[in-house]
């Protein structure tokens, strides 16, 4: 691991991002290439990509919002993205199939979370799957509530951190 490095995107990044996303994600839960080249243009501080000497093996992006609604499907393209708003929105944490199991999702998180809080945001939202709560939780994330979101057709859980 000590052959990875962090760095914010720039656009031509996108489509490996997106293979990442739709090799990850099952479905309609992954996110379009257009939303991908959104987030990185529109808020690139909020997107962390994770590299090895072969490329980007994974990434976390969001937004920022002043009123934080998980089951915005708008939101989710920006719409009502505010870059100094207090309450960060994670959108996706994803590692590369080929790469999971390395303990890269920890290492995104924990570096992604130290850089909210360098830019003083107030708190961090995520919604995840059951799977994943246990997870989230030995992060520092406490659980909120069964989310109202069917987003891909799936049930999620909102967590929340305060930093």
């Amino acid at each position: 691991m000590s052959n990875t490095q962090f760095r914010q995107p720039v656009v031509a990044d996108a489509e490996r991002c997106y293979q990442i996303e739709i090799g990850a994600y099952e479905g309609d839960e992954a996110a379009t290439l257009e939303k991908i080249r959104t987030r990185i243009s529109q808020y690139p501080q909020g997107f962390l990509l994770l590299e090895d000497p072969q490329g980007i093996v994974g990434f976390i992006n969001s937004g920022c919002a002043h009123d934080v609604v998980m089951s915005d499907e708008a939101f989710k393209e920006l719409v009502g993205h505010d870059p100094l708003a207090p309450n960060v929105v994670i959108m996706s944490v994803v590692v590369d199939p080929a790469h999971q199991g390395k303990g890269y999702a920890k290492r995104l998180m924990t570096e992604f979370i130290a850089q909210m809080k360098a830019q003083g945001k107030q708190t961090i939202h995520l919604m995840c799957k059951e799977q994943h709560v246990d997870l989230y939780r030995k992060l520092g994330y406490q659980y909120v509530r069964p989310s109202p979101s069917d987003h891909g057709g799936m049930a999620w859980h909102e967590m929340v951190m305060s930093l």
